[in-house]
């Protein structure tokens, strides 16, 4: 598993927390510092079964300056959306769970956390 951390947000210490209690493996990403490409959050957005605007973190400073949250949310504006947070990836909602098995949550609640580590116990489990 893959998760999108940010070091300073504390969501992003309680996921880390539950998957070392969990044992469950994961690499981290300081995607702040490492963003991802266009095409790595296209892909990211069709495992999570989302819109760019369903992760953007619309209160943030850089998204109050452009007047992200004022954007149309529709097909003909998608790629405005993740260019924009290629460009300032703190819109990037966190953390993000990038699964082994395809998958991706958006790891803000004990549920999806809770989910994330059935979901890897699953597919690890050899029987």
């Amino acid at each position: 598993m893959e998760l999108w951390n940010n070091p300073s947000c504390s969501k992003c210490a309680g996921a880390r927390d539950t998957l070392a209690a969990a044992r469950v493996p994961y690499r981290l990403r300081a995607y702040l510092d490492q963003p991802p490409t266009a095409t790595e959050l296209a892909d990211v957005l069709r495992r999570l079964d989302a819109q760019p605007w369903d992760i953007c973190r619309t209160g943030e400073p850089a998204a109050v300056a452009r007047g992200i949250a004022d954007w149309p949310r529709d097909e003909a504006n998608v790629q405005r959306w993740i260019d924009a947070m290629v460009e300032s990836p703190e819109l990037i909602q966190r953390p993000i769970l990038l699964l082994d098995d395809g998958s991706a949550l958006v790891g803000r609640t004990p549920e999806a956390l809770d989910e994330a580590v059935r979901r890897t116990h699953r597919t690890s489990d050899p029987s």
